[in-house]
């Protein structure tokens, strides 16, 4: 089965792991102590990465522990973009997020990309999951898809990569950097400041247009009840 085979894989890599961790094990320990699984090695990208791969056997094995996870609030993470920005991206997600659990997978970004006018390979598919997939699922949350837009508008992204097509394509404009754009630090404030206003507006904005459409609806069904009493009477 698949997912044997990704066992085994993630088993290889973590054995790599503690081989090399063991090659300088210190003169008081032995390699013929208990292994335990290795959560820190050298402080570095290697220590995140197998605590990341310890996880996913962790969970594969039934044995995970559930982890406490803070509620992602993108208004407040992704601070370069305006409210409608991010809710045009949220609209798009969920408009390719045919599954309706919260993710786009592999199918799913390949027919957003065939939507787009852009279809890619199997291949060019997974590296375009790989490349922001931080938490190694193999498809995207919303967190990673507003990551897309983020490395684009910073310009972190290679002109011919999916993830650029993705981001160029979409009816979405993140070409003007916000704050984290900001060259100093006045400019930054005064960015800053800009950007707060603005969602107040936007806020307000919508809070308006709310009062407006109920309004609307309110009229609507008054005129109703009048018309409906003149052919009653």
């Amino acid at each position: 089965m698949a997912s044997e085979e990704l066992a085994r894989k993630l088993q290889r890599r973590l054995d790599v792991q503690c081989e090399s961790s063991e090659s300088v094990l210190p003169a008081n320990k032995t390699a013929e102590e208990p292994r335990e699984k290795a959560t820190v090695v050298n402080g570095d990208a290697t220590s995140e990465l197998t605590a990341k791969l310890n996880r996913r056997l962790d969970i594969h094995e039934g044995t995970a522990k559930p982890v406490q996870t803070k509620v992602f609030n993108p208004y407040t993470e992704f601070k370069e973009f305006s409210r409608k920005q991010i809710k045009d991206m949220e609209k798009m997600f969920k408009r390719f997020d045919s599954g309706k659990d919260g993710f786009i997978d592999l199918m799913e970004l390949k027919l957003m990309m065939e939507k787009l006018g852009a279809p890619q390979t199997h291949l060019g598919l997974k590296n375009m999951i790989k490349e922001v997939d931080e938490d190694y699922d193999g498809k995207l949350s919303f967190r990673e898809f507003l990551l897309i837009f983020r490395r684009a508008a910073a310009g972190e992204l290679q002109e011919e990569s999916g993830l650029m097509a993705l981001a160029r394509l979409s009816e979405i404009d993140v070409s003007t950097q916000g704050v984290l754009g900001a060259r100093d630090f006045f400019e930054a404030k005064v960015q800053a400041l800009s950007v707060g206003s603005k969602f107040e507006a936007e806020i307000r904005e919508e809070q308006e247009e709310r009062k407006r459409q109920e309004l609307e609806r309110k009229q609507r069904r008054a005129a109703f009840k009048e018309l409906q009493s003149v052919f009653c009477s």
